[in-house]
């Protein structure tokens, strides 16, 4: 049986073998001994090595055809093999996971930022992740504060997350090809992660900064600020130039101002 991939679910299988061990080999020297989660198998390219480590192995595929294909040529490899036909949007993790699992794969491309907000909301979950993904959104994910695709996504995985982009893989080692470069991402859980502050103010105040980049912080916030705190040293920057520490900070002040 053969499954040829489908635009609609952003499908480009994997097929170097050099980069499939790569992959294997950042699971092995990242992993803990936790239960895995492949998200968006395919034709089991990354699975067949996966099936191999001694831990329980749970893959999640919405396309029936390549559900068929993995049924037919994993199921009787391994007693911990669990296949599970569902979108992993719409998936509850934390029925799914009973403690901790170590998330793995080679993303849809057309779903991969949505993939790692839902990680987000379970991190307790979910201490490491290595997962492919565009390229672009690799560099996005990884960016520090003052460079140009620094944002919410970089921001937002960044207060939970240690973010290493391992390596790069050209359009040829995938079928079909892709018209972008890809890369495959680490994230480890942070061992300290901040939460002695207003956790949606945050996420507010972050979002509302980057919808109009381009602009000083003292213009982007000036409807949801009071108009006497917008003298603060940080609404003098753009919302690239602020750390996640920065923001952090600006929300702690914003919601003690006044008390």
């Amino acid at each position: 049986m053969n499954v040829k991939a489908q635009k609609s679910y952003g499908q480009h299988f994997l097929k170097d073998t050099q980069v499939l061990h790569a992959i294997v080999d950042a699971v092995n020297q990242s992993r803990q001994v936790l239960p895995l989660i492949e998200i968006g198998p395919g034709m089991g390219a990354l699975t067949q090595y996966l099936i191999q480590i001694e831990a329980p192995l749970t893959c999640i595929e919405v396309d029936n055809r390549c559900v068929t294909y993995l049924e037919e040529n994993f199921l009787n490899k391994s007693k911990q093999f669990n296949l599970l036909n569902a979108d992993f949007l719409k998936v509850d993790l934390n029925k799914l996971i009973a403690e901790e699992a170590f998330v793995v794969g080679n993303f849809p491309y057309n779903i991969s930022t949505q993939i790692i907000f839902k990680l987000l909301d379970v991190y307790q979950k979910v201490p490491v992740v290595i997962g492919m993904f565009q390229k672009e959104v690799a560099e996005r994910l990884a960016a520090k504060h003052g460079n140009k695709v620094y944002g919410i996504t970089s921001i937002l995985t960044q207060l939970i997350y240690d973010v290493e982009i391992l390596f790069d893989i050209a359009p040829e080692s995938f079928l079909p090809p892709p018209k972008v470069m890809s890369s495959v991402i680490k994230l480890t859980r942070k061992k300290d992660i901040p939460t002695d502050f207003n956790y949606s103010l945050f996420k507010s105040i972050v979002k509302t900064s980057f919808n109009q980049r381009r602009k000083m912080m003292r213009s982007s916030l000036k409807s949801v600020v009071n108009k006497e705190f917008l003298q603060d040293k940080y609404f003098d920057l753009r919302p690239e130039q602020l750390s996640v520490a920065d923001f952090i900070e600006l929300a702690k002040k914003i919601e003690n101002y006044g008390k």
